[in-house]
């Protein structure tokens, strides 16, 4: 009975506890009702809402297999409570979408935006029966007292796009639209184009895969998919591979600020009692596009490009082979006519040691009367006849290893004063040393560091007129073994710095391909055609040429270069003793830099933006350094730079280049210390190539002193004299000293007037570019660095085609050509340079405006067409510099003049 009792009290208890317990929990303050309507499309239903009432509306359609319509659904609610949106969810078969109004969209800063009016397209799920009918439903709640609005559902004319039909319509942040394309049967890549004739606001292109939910708002369109910015123009080509449905979605959304597409920022209002979170209504933020799909070119477009990229840069190489055949053929024949005479030509003759005639300028008379030497002072003719030859009075050798010494005589009493100038001592036994010592034991420094030699520089190199063989006497192998080092330095630099740069592309590559995201590479993307991984593989081909036609130009060095040896082992008068003497170290060079300029161009244009930028000018650079010294090298062997002093200041101008491209946008602290360095590094190079070298400016302890453009002093002091300039006056004092004597007292002329007007020149044009640069401040200052470079090499190359015709030379028919024909090519490169199709100096989006279709085989554009024209036109400048001088092979060396 005991037991019986606590039961049935156990029972009271848990029935007391089950009623008191929904009165201890707290109360709405109604009861929720739900009201649930039958809704239809195209009706326009204005209803309320409040925090006890939930609507509920269902509709219903048709949906079939092989068709899809779109549906949309916008609302738009009239209370004003932001602290107490509308929920409206929409819930279907296979997704649910859900919004507030008003909605809510961050910008930049965390700045909010509040739309009142919003419309969403549902996603569409798939069917596999013929016909089926679905339904869905909007839920319409709200925790406000009172909330009226307005909901209209319809279906979305258009929904599916068709190949090059052209589609307009309007979006707004909180309206945005999507389609849906389908690739037709044989199409197995298209290209989306979006256009709008308005810039801003900004919007946002998606390509998505058929899935829900669909992304289509400013905070999540960059979740999935492939997208970039837009302004008034937009491309993306979408492979039919990528989307195992055989189609997908077009998402077009626009962003809430400007500021991604190059806009300003809208001003942001905070008046005093508001609060830093709340909301800023933007209107009617609307933005009218067009879009259409277009086929892209198929696989047999790809063959095509390529073969004809091939054909026309190994036309190149038949052409070389056909000429190469017709030189060798009139070379047979003009032996064969030397064989037949009886007697040898003058210059043959004159070459074999026989009588020759000496010029009238190497005998004291005109035009070369005013003769003078730095050092002497006086500038006397018999000082100027002193020097004709920069090997001495009696027989001089030349000997190689294996062959028979070629002796050349020259008159021996003209070189007696000079001799006894120089202190009695004869150079013959330092020109016709032993040959047999090994290259590795062989140094530059051994010539160039007695006291007595160094002297003999100032006395030949600071003459009024040289020849080549002043500037041509050290040791042949030293000169080869120094020019070599060019081309072993640049085949290191390029190994070492192409791996990092192909490892980086191939990483950004990845980074687009995974996230999508098409505004990191500035491509033309009218004009950007993928194969594999690669997007843009077009901007990637054209620039075979340059390697191609690099390896050419490698080819016909080595060609010449063995063509010289075999000259110079059957002891060749020619090869010893005439023409412009030949270095191939730094045409070997300058054809490394032309093939590596087209790998790193190739690699910049994997993903082409303001951060690689460098790989695809740095070769430039050197290209440009190179052909200035090697200009520079054919009349000046012996004083020409190092490849380590030359390589360091190309790296330094590298250097520059990276810091200007970071730090040089709008930095007035940049750009004033750029251009002081600028025109400092200008003097001092004029002052290195006016004086060939040989200039002072006083040493402690009674150094030498040099004096200005005028007479006085030059070169040097000869030992055992005094400075006449006090040793501790300081730099700044000896040059105001060297300025008055030059310029106010005598006021004399310069002694190398040709030098001068290069260098002026120069100056003119560095020290205009220096302020231009300085007064305009280019966005583009890799671009600006180049062309600096560019002027130099220009300027110089210009100075010796006309000191070359000056001094009575001739260009012969080959370099003639290559120079008026790679003329025009530069001239139709640079107009395609110049189009501009896209730009890393402007947001990805303002770079799209200058995007341009393809116009050349549907494959290939302007840039394009820049990359095979420029390979070109390189290669026919280095082949004019190899070919300019030919004209001398049979000239000596002591009649060919410096300048």
């Amino acid at each position: 009975m005991a037991s019986a009792g606590a039961a049935a009290l156990a029972r009271a208890l848990l029935a007391w506890a089950l009623v008191a317990l929904p009165l201890a929990l707290p109360q709405p303050h109604g009861h929720r009702k739900v009201v649930e309507k039958e809704a239809s499309f195209d009706t326009t239903y204005a209803d309320w809402v409040d925090a006890d009432l939930l609507n509920i509306y269902a509709f219903n359609h048709s949906v079939r297999r092989n068709w899809t319509e779109g549906v949309r659904v916008s609302v738009n609610v009239l209370s004003d409570h932001k602290d107490l949106p509308v929920l409206f969810v929409v819930r279907q078969k296979e997704a649910v979408v859900s919004f507030q109004v008003p909605l809510i969209l961050r910008g930049l800063y965390q700045r909010k935006y509040a739309y009142q009016e919003v419309s969403r397209t549902l996603c569409q799920p798939q069917t596999k029966a013929e016909v089926e009918t679905q339904h869905f439903y909007v839920d319409v709640s709200t925790l406000s007292l009172n909330a009226s609005y307005q909901l209209r559902v319809t279906r979305v004319e258009n929904f599916v796009l068709w190949t090059n039909v052209r589609f307009g319509f309007n979006a707004t942040a909180a309206q945005p639209q999507y389609f849906k394309y389908e690739f037709p049967e044989g199409v197995d890549s298209v290209i989306v184009k979006v256009t709008s004739a308005m810039a801003f606001p900004c919007s946002v292109i998606s390509i998505q895969d058929i899935l829900c939910p669909v992304y289509d708002l400013d905070n999540n369109v960059a979740f999935i998919g492939m997208y970039q910015t837009m302004t008034k123009k937009a491309a993306i080509t979408v492979q039919k591979k990528d989307f195992p449905s055989n189609s997908f979605y077009v998402v077009v959304v626009v962003k809430t600020e400007d500021e991604a597409c190059g806009g300003a920022l809208p001003y942001y209002p905070l008046s005093k009692h508001a609060s830093p979170d709340e909301p800023v209504d933007q209107h009617n933020r609307q933005k009218m596009l067009e879009v259409m799909v277009s086929p892209a070119i198929t696989s047999e477009a790809y063959v095509s490009s390529v073969l004809f990229c091939l054909g026309i840069f190994l036309s190149f190489y038949v052409l070389t082979l056909v000429i190469a055949c017709w030189e060798s053929c009139r070379q047979q024949k003009r032996k064969g006519l030397l064989a037949a005479m009886d007697s040898p030509s003058l210059d043959t003759a004159s070459l074999l040691g026989h009588a020759r005639s000496i010029p009238d300028s190497f005998l004291g008379r005109a035009p070369y009367d005013s003769y003078g030497y730095g050092s002497f002072g006086n500038g006397s003719s018999s000082s100027a006849e002193g020097v004709t030859d920069s090997m001495g009075s009696a027989e001089v050798s030349y000997g190689y290893v294996g062959q028979e010494q070629f002796k050349r005589r020259t008159p021996s009493a003209p070189l007696r004063p000079l001799s006894i100038a120089m202190g009695e001592r004869s150079l013959e036994n330092v020109a016709g040393r032993p040959r047999l010592d090994s290259l590795s034991s062989i140094e530059e420094d051994d010539y160039d560091t007695l006291a007595d030699i160094d002297y003999d520089k100032n006395v030949i190199r600071t003459k009024q007129y040289l020849c080549v063989a002043d500037l041509a006497r050290k040791d042949k192998r030293v000169l080869r073994k120094k020019y070599q080092i060019y081309f072993w330095n640049i085949a290191t630099i390029a190994v070492f710095y192409a791996l990092p740069v192909i490892q980086l592309v191939i990483t950004y590559q990845t980074v687009v391909n995974v996230t999508g995201n098409q505004d990191i590479c500035y491509y033309n993307f009218l004009c950007a055609h993928p194969l594999g991984n690669l997007s843009a593989f077009n901007n990637i081909l054209s620039n075979l040429g340059y390697v191609l036609l690099g390896l050419l130009f490698l080819l016909i060095i080595l060609q010449r270069e063995i063509n010289y040896n075999r000259a110079l082992m059957r002891n060749d008068a020619h090869a010893l003793e005439c023409g412009i003497p030949k270095h191939f170290g730094l045409f070997y060079a300058m054809g490394t830099a032309l093939m590596m300029e087209g790998l790193l161009s190739a690699c910049y244009h994997v993903c082409p933006n303001y951060t690689n930028f460098q790989f695809d000018t740095s070769f430039m650079y050197m290209i440009a350094g190179l052909c200035m010294l090697k200009l520079y090298q054919k009349r000046h062997p012996d004083i020409n730079a190092s490849a380590y002093s030359a390589y360091a200041c190309l790296a330094l101008v590298i250097f520059f280049s990276v810091v200007g491209v970071v730090f040089g946008k709008g930095n007035t602290a940049f750009w004033i210390v750029f251009s002081v360095i600028h025109i400092v590094a200008t003097l001092l190079l004029s002052t290195q190539l006016y004086y060939m070298g040989r200039w002072k400016l006083g040493e402690p302890g009674g150094g030498t002193a040099v004096s200005g453009a005028g007479g006085g002093q030059r070169g040097g002091t000869p030992p055992g004299t005094t400075s006449p300039l006090p040793a501790d006056s300081g730099i700044l004092r000896r040059i105001l000293h060297v300025l008055y004597t030059d310029c106010i007292r005598q006021c004399s002329g310069p002694m190398y007037v040709d030098r001068m007007v290069l260098l002026v020149m120069g100056n003119i044009i560095n020290w205009s570019l220096a302020a231009y640069g300085l007064i305009v401040r280019p966005n583009d200052f890799a671009s600006y660095l180049l062309a600096i470079g560019i002027c130099n090499l220009l300027l110089y190359f210009a100075f010796y085609i006309i000191m070359k015709l000056r001094s009575g030379e001739r260009i012969k028919l080959i370099p003639l050509l290559c120079i008026v024909g790679t003329s025009v090519v530069w001239g139709f490169a640079l107009f395609f340079f110049f189009q501009g199709l896209s730009t890393w100096q402007k947001t990805p989006a303002e770079s799209r405006e200058h995007n341009r279709d393809c116009i050349l085989l549907d494959f290939f554009d302007d840039h394009d067409i820049w990359h095979f024209l420029s390979s070109i036109a390189m290669f026919g400048s280095f082949l004019v510099l190899l070919t300019l001088d030919d004209d001398l092979d049979c000239v000596q060396r002591d009649k060919i003049y410096v300048f």
